[in-house]
């Protein structure tokens, strides 16, 4: 049987390499995987080579190197990554280079990790939260929304994948729990007492590959994916059990958070604000059971923590 395979881009990354190692793992040997890199020679993208993956030399902002890596895959999974370079014009000219990539490879199956144009629902001339960048109410969000055109355009046959906040942010982002100044450990979220989807980046890859598992069922269509929608005061218990210490759930309002000394810290300040503003769409958008149908092993928060809780800093 001659192995299908998917291009993932930003392979090395927690979303593409849950993907890839999906595909690896798969015992049925359906798929075969071309994990995407500008950099196929370091150590994570060597891992990925020794699990099985080829890896291919590609750069977002080199469309020829796009074309090549793109050229007789059945599926392709795109994605762009703002907060490398905080610029959502590259986001959309990213995404722009990966649409014609696909046209001209003819994919069978694109996937676009995405999020919602927030100002569809808040337009610019809405001061309910600042405009920012010039054009944009939360950039990172608005940009691939945006970008969904470059997709549906071209008639490709395409599932929009909307995706959740990373529990990963905890790690990586500086969002876990902080000694306040009497000591104790505070959880920060601009959400008050609002659901925020939350899900681990790898099952982002993970739920992607059912799609692709489910052949033409998701062309079309926008799929939504979380892990669990929870409470600021959900999950500071959930890290207080984890840590073993206490945990505070502190709400700081979207308009305080945006002053934060951190670079981003008035898109996200935007972006809280927005779910917690629209949260019954934003969750009904984000089905559960839908995320655990196409990825049984779909992590809850708990689940997450149990594995992650040693790489948090508390400092």
């Amino acid at each position: 049987m001659t192995q299908k395979i998917i291009v993932v881009v930003g392979a090395t990354g927690a979303q593409g390499g849950g993907l890839v190692r999906a595909i690896l793992t798969d015992k049925s040997k359906e798929f075969a995987v071309r994990a995407l890199t500008r950099k196929p020679n370091d150590d994570k993208a060597k891992k990925l080579k020794d699990l099985g993956a080829e890896v291919v030399s590609a750069d977002l902002d080199d469309l020829g190197s796009v074309r090549r890596a793109f050229q007789g895959a059945h599926g392709a999974f795109c994605l762009t990554n703002f907060w490398e370079h905080f610029s959502p014009e590259k986001e959309s000219t990213q995404a722009k280079t990966q649409a014609q990539a696909a046209k001209e490879a003819a994919i069978a199956h694109v996937i676009w990790s995405t999020l919602e144009d927030t100002r569809w629902k808040v337009p610019i001339s809405d001061d309910r939260m600042p405009t920012l960048k010039g054009k944009y109410k939360v950039p990172h969000f608005d940009a691939k929304g945006e970008a969904d055109h470059f997709f549906t355009d071209l008639k490709l046959p395409v599932t929009l994948l909307a995706t959740s906040f990373f529990w990963d942010n905890l790690v990586h982002f500086g969002m876990g729990p902080k000694p306040g100044e009497d000591g104790k450990l505070a959880f920060v979220l601009p959400m008050a007492d609002k659901r925020l989807p939350g899900i681990a980046a790898e099952d982002i890859g993970k739920c992607a590959y059912g799609i692709f598992k489910r052949g033409d069922e998701f062309i079309g269509k926008t799929v939504g994916i979380a892990g669990e929608h929870l409470t600021g005061e959900e999950m500071a218990r959930a890290l207080s059990k984890a840590l073993g210490k206490e945990v505070k759930y502190q709400y700081v309002p979207p308009e305080v958070y945006r002053t934060f000394d951190f670079p981003g810290a008035d898109d996200l300040g935007n972006m809280f604000q927005y779910k917690r503003d629209f949260e019954k769409e934003f969750c009904a958008a984000r089905d559960l059971s839908l995320s655990r149908s196409l990825n049984p092993e779909l992590q809850t928060f708990s689940d997450w923590l149990s594995k992650n809780k040693g790489q948090i800093p508390l400092q």
